[in-house]
């Protein structure tokens, strides 16, 4: 299982990337694996600020469709179109080319609850 030590995890299966005040949101290689293909990803929440937790889009795959939960609270300042149009780099690259959104952290020290690597694989069983 694929768990990069450089990103922090929500017990929703996201992940995000920290970089200054914006963050990269995704969700984890175990998710992907869970969901199985995914064939549409749907996220209408472009502009809006979310609070953490609060859902900003829904994945859809072959076996089911999951809610997407924001990891910390922000302003959701980009939408990864490539995703938008190949769903499938959710399932292909969802540390690197299948992330999802770009978001404006309303409060980095929110980053502070989130699970670290080693908590993650504790929490699915690694």
């Amino acid at each position: 299982m694929n768990i990069p030590s450089h990103l922090k995890y929500s017990k929703e299966h996201e992940w995000i990337r920290h970089e200054g005040q914006f963050g990269y949101v995704g969700i984890t290689d175990f998710a992907q694996k869970e969901l199985g293909d995914i064939v549409f990803v749907e996220i209408e929440s472009l502009g809006e600020t979310l609070d953490k937790e609060e859902m900003f889009g829904t994945v859809e795959a072959v076996k089911t469709v999951s809610d997407l939960y924001m990891p910390v609270g922000g302003k959701v300042v980009e939408i990864n179109e490539a995703l938008v149009s190949g769903a499938e780099l959710g399932n292909q690259d969802p540390y690197g080319e299948g992330w999802m959104i770009k978001i404006e952290i309303t409060d980095p020290a929110e980053l502070d609850d989130l699970l670290d690597a080693e908590a993650y694989k504790a929490l699915i069983g690694e």
